[in-house]
């Protein structure tokens, strides 16, 4: 007989994680299972080197403000900062609760910049910060044009650099990195047991919806090559691009129309103690011209295991494989009648994205170091090492005035009877993994979910409510979690 539970989860990430715990703390009763093809958990993009580690919070991203011609609107970048405030209320409760680790075994403060070069970059950044300082969720941004401040901010960024260049910058003290590969594990660990199990080198070959509403999940054992199968009631795709490959193979109507365009990534990588030491900040800058907002160039500080290091990028590269352990098929199989044409359309429209691509793939390691020294003009070649990031599997739709567009952002995709949702998309998704998840059962338990809601405010306090609209509520709720994950304020 066919072994039947409440939840399956696929995938290994960050989301799986966070959906698991969420259901753990709301229905301690429900059978749960998860599935991983690799042989441990965050080994894709939740991985730490897969990832620059920036706890999205639009403090330093120009991308969620872009200029547009007129005034400008601070409402993505406030939307993405509650959002990363929820993710922070939630963390606060489970190391509270013990279900984390010490605080600094996955988030530590660092600060958030923004630096830009040129007169008309630093009118827009002017703006944007004479518009965000007024936004209680940005309180204590800072802006500055004199290189004396920027040096004490970040030295690495002026020494050397050439006289008369207009440039100027911002900074938040309360940015953060975040080890996300760290904080997986430390979910999963505490999961596994009492209802849930976690299956590693297992890789879910179908999903068949059956006729009492539930799943019939097919996988197979990677070592020894066994298959087997569950049933659920409600299954769960985080599997990075592989989740688009599932939700085609369930037959939802819902994914009609979508396909998903990889690009891969690549930093440059230093743990010279000297230079390490230097920088203490995660600085963001323009895009170029064509490229895609997850390419914007930033130098980072980033905390693995206890160890600092440096990492700037990155640099795009193209691979057909939706996962880093994908299939060189994945660009191929996903085509279907009904994504081919919005597919075509996102490529015809958007010749620019193709140039940049082009022009990273021809990148040597010097040309990369010679972007390196935009942001620090002291770089030498021989400090940096180039490490391969993740895949991005960015998403392409129907769209009713283009025929298809590229999308930037993360998306829930479910079938109307809520029984089955996967996420496609990329960042910010791992900083915003709470309230995305959130939303997810909202839209499938709509039974349960007002049953749920004390718990939930029991986790983040200021559950429902607009912090930015509260000024005191946004004091109080940031000391807190900054008091409970031993941040800066």
């Amino acid at each position: 007989m066919t072994e039947s539970v409440d939840v399956v989860l696929i995938g290994g990430g960050i989301m799986s994680a966070t959906l698991g715990t969420l259901l753990r703390e709301l229905q301690p009763d429900w059978k749960i299972v998860a599935f991983e093809r690799l042989s441990d958990v965050a080994q894709e993009s939740s991985n730490p080197w897969n990832n620059a580690g920036t706890g999205h919070a639009a403090l330093c991203e120009l991308n969620y403000m872009p200029q547009t011609g007129g005034p400008l609107d601070p409402a993505k970048a406030i939307a993405i900062n509650e959002q990363f405030q929820q993710s922070r209320q939630f963390w606060s409760s489970l190391v509270d609760k013990g279900v984390l680790d010490a605080p600094s075994t996955f988030i530590n403060s660092t600060p958030h910049m923004t630096f830009v070069r040129g007169e008309k970059d630093v009118a827009y950044l002017k703006e944007r910060y004479e518009v965000l300082k007024e936004q209680p969720l940005f309180e204590g941004i800072e802006y500055s044009e004199d290189s004396r401040v920027i040096n004490q901010w970040a030295p690495l960024l002026m020494q050397k650099r050439r006289k008369g260049e207009p440039f100027a910058a911002t900074r938040v003290p309360a940015g953060t990195d975040v080890d996300f590969g760290a904080l997986t594990h430390q979910l999963f660990d505490h999961l596994q047991g009492d209802g849930f199990q976690l299956l590693t080198n297992h890789e879910v070959r179908s999903l068949k919806k059956q006729k009492d509403g539930s799943w019939q999940v097919t996988f197979r054992n990677s070592l020894g090559r066994t298959p087997g199968r569950v049933n659920a009631k409600f299954v769960f795709v985080g599997a990075g691009g592989w989740a688009l490959k599932l939700l085609q193979r369930s037959g939802i109507p819902e994914i009609k129309g979508y396909g998903v365009f990889p690009i891969g990534g690549q930093f440059l990588k230093t743990t010279n103690p000297a230079v390490v030491a230097q920088h203490k900040a995660k600085v963001y800058s323009q895009a170029s011209v064509g490229a895609p907002p997850m390419s914007v160039p930033h130098l980072d500080t980033r905390v693995v295991d206890g160890e600092a290091s440096l990492m700037f990028g990155p640099f795009a590269t193209f691979s057909p494989k939706f996962l880093k352990n994908g299939s060189m098929l994945d660009i191929v199989s996903q085509v279907r009648a009904h994504n081919l044409w919005p597919m075509l359309r996102v490529a015809f429209a958007n010749p620019d994205l193709i140039t940049y691509l082009l022009g990273e793939l021809v990148k040597t390691h010097a040309k990369k170091v010679d972007s390196l020294r935009t942001f620090m003009p002291t770089a030498k070649d021989e400090d940096w090492t180039l490490i391969q990031a993740g895949q991005r599997a960015q998403v392409m739709k129907k769209d009713a005035k283009k025929g298809g567009v590229l999308q930037f952002g993360t998306e829930v995709v479910s079938a109307a009877d809520g029984s089955i949702a996967g996420l496609l998309g990329a960042s910010p998704g791992a900083s915003t993994a709470v309230p995305i998840m959130l939303g997810l059962l909202k839209k499938c338990f709509p039974e349960q979910y007002a049953g749920w809601e004390p718990t939930l405010r029991e986790l983040i306090p200021t559950y429902g409510q607009s912090l930015n609209d509260d000024p005191d509520a946004a004091e109080k709720a940031m000391s807190a979690t900054a008091a409970a994950l031993n941040i800066s304020r």
